[in-house]
C-alpha cells in the first residue's frame, strides 16, 4: 500500500521533508493566523528555500518538475497542519506557477517564474467575479487591444492571496477576459502585476468560515493597461489552459482533504484512547468505535482513489476530468465528515480551538464549494459518464 501513496524512494524521502517542515513549523502557528485572518508571508516563503513552491514548474525555470503525486504528498502534508497556509500554497503553486509554466512562452517564464519559485514574488489565478463562479464561462471582465497593449475592465471575486495584507494586493495574477465579439468559450488570459495602471484591491475578505489563514480578495481592473507581452497563448485559447490547469487543481483540493481528515483521525483516535467514561476508555464504546472505524475506512478510500489518479494524471495533457472531479466529489465531503465526527467524539473539547478538529471542520467545508462546487462536479462526471459504455 505504501507504493501507492509514495511509489519512489523520491516521493517517500518529499513527503518526510514535508511532513517535518509541516510538523516543527506550520502547524505551531496555524490556530494564531487563523484567529487573526493573517497570511504567514515569512512561512510561505520558505516553502521556496524547500524548493516547492514551484514543485510542477520545469527546472530550467527555477522549480522542482516534479509530478501529479509530488503534488498530492505536498498538499496532503501542509494541510494535516493547516489547511489554510495549504490553501495558499495550492494557489500560487498550481494555479500560478504551474499555469504559467504549461502555458506561457519562454520570456514570460524566464522573467517570472524564478522569483515565484523562490517566494519573492506571490502569485494567484482571477477567474471567479461577484455574478459569476460555477458559470465561469459567464464571466465579464473584458478585454480589449489598444495598441501593444489590452486594456481589462471588470473585476474578480474571491481570489486566494489577492492580498498578502489587509491593505496590500498580491504581485502577480494569471486572469481571465473576454475579447470584444468573442464567443462564450473563447477566453484570453494575462499576466498583471502589482502596479500596473488601474489594476488594485477591491476589498480583502473578512470573517470567513474557516481557511482563515488564506488570504481572499476581490480584485478590481478599471481600465487596467497590460503590455502585449503579458498575453498567455493566443487570444481566445485559455479555456483550454484553463480546464487543465483546474484538473490538477481538483487532484490537489482532494489532497488536502486528506490532510484535513488524517489529522482528525488522530486527534479522534488519541482521545478516544485517552479520555475514560464509566471506567472505560471511550474507544471501548460502539458509538465511537464506529466513528473510528468509519473513518479511517473513508480516509484510506479516498487517499487510494487521490493516488491511483494522480499516478496516471500527466500534467502536460489535458483529458483526466472525470478522475479529477471524482477524486475531489468524494474527498472534500469525506474530510468534512470525518472533522465533524471528531468534534462529536471529543464533545465540548471538540467544539473549541485548543484540539483543533473545530478549525479543520470549519476548513473542510471550504472544499466543498471552492475549486468547482460538489453540483459542479457531478455534472462534469455525469457528461463525461454518459460518454462511456463501459468503465475501465
Amino acid at each position: 500500500m505504501a507504493r501507492l501513496f509514495d511509489p519512489t524512494p523520491e516521493h517517500a524521502a518529499l513527503r518526510d521533508m514535508v511532513r517535518r517542515f509541516a510538523d516543527e513549523q506550520v502547524r505551531p502557528q496555524a490556530a494564531a493566523h487563523d484567529r487573526a485572518e493573517r497570511f504567514n508571508l515569512d512561512l510561505f516563503r520558505q516553502l521556496g528555500d524547500l524548493g516547492l513552491l514551484g514543485v510542477t514548474v520545469a527546472e530550467r525555470f527555477g522549480g522542482a518538475e516534479l509530478d501529479a503525486v509530488a503534488a498530492c504528498i505536498v498538499h496532503e502534508e501542509l494541510s494535516a497542519a493547516d489547511p489554510g497556509f495549504a490553501l495558499a500554497y495550492l494557489a500560487h503553486a498550481i494555479l500560478f506557477a504551474n499555469n504559467l509554466d504549461k502555458n506561457g512562452d519562454d520570456a514570460q517564464r524566464a522573467r517570472i517564474l524564478p522569483l515565484a519559485c523562490e517566494g519573492k514574488l506571490v502569485g494567484g489565478m482571477a477567474m471567479s467575479e461577484p455574478d459569476a463562479g460555477t458559470d465561469v464561462l459567464g464571466m465579464s471582465t473584458t478585454a480589449r487591444r489598444e495598441g501593444d497593449e489590452y486594456v481589462l475592465d471588470g473585476a474578480k471575486m474571491w481570489i486566494t492571496n489577492g492580498a498578502i495584507s489587509d491593505g496590500e494586493v498580491g504581485d502577480v495574477f494569471l486572469v481571465y477576459a473576454r475579447m470584444a465579439g468573442a464567443a462564450r468559450n473563447e477566453l484570453s488570459m494575462f499576466i498583471v502585476e502589482k502596479g500596473m495602471p488601474g489594476f488594485g484591491l477591491g476589498q480583502k475578505i473578512h470573517d470567513k468560515l474557516g481557511m482563515r489563514a488564506s488570504p481572499t480578495a476581490e480584485l478590481v481592473f478599471d481600465g487596467c493597461r497590460v503590455p502585449e507581452a503579458n498575453r498567455v497563448g493566443s487570444e481566445g485559447s485559455a479555456a483550454l489552459h484553463m480546464m487543465r490547469n483546474l484538473e490538477l487543481e481538483r487532484l490537489t483540493l482532494g489532497a488536502m482533504s486528506l490532510g484535513i481528515a488524517r489529522r482528525s483521525i488522530e486527534v479522534m483516535n488519541a482521545y478516544a484512547r485517552d479520555r475514560k467514561s464509566f471506567g472505560q476508555s471511550l474507544n471501548h464504546f460502539g458509538q465511537v468505535q464506529r466513528h473510528l472505524a468509519e473513518s479511517y475506512a473513508e480516509y484510506m478510500a479516498g487517499r487510494s482513489y487521490v493516488y491511483a489518479t494522480a499516478s496516471e494524471i500527466d500534467i502536460d495533457v489535458p483529458g483526466h476530468r472525470l478522475d479529477s472531479d471524482g477524486v475531489k466529489l468524494y474527498c472534500s465531503t469525506m474530510a468534512k465528515n470525518v472533522a465533524d465526527r471528531a468534534i462529536q467524539v471529543l464533545g465540548g473539547y471538540g467544539y473549541v480551538g485548543e484540539y483543533e478538529v473545530e478549525r479543520l471542520w470549519r476548513d473542510a467545508k471550504l472544499l466543498e464549494i471552492g475549486g468547482g462546487t460538489l453540483e459542479a462536479h457531478q455534472k462534469n462526471m455525469t457528461r463525461d459518464l454518459s460518454r462511456l459504455d463501459k468503465l475501465r
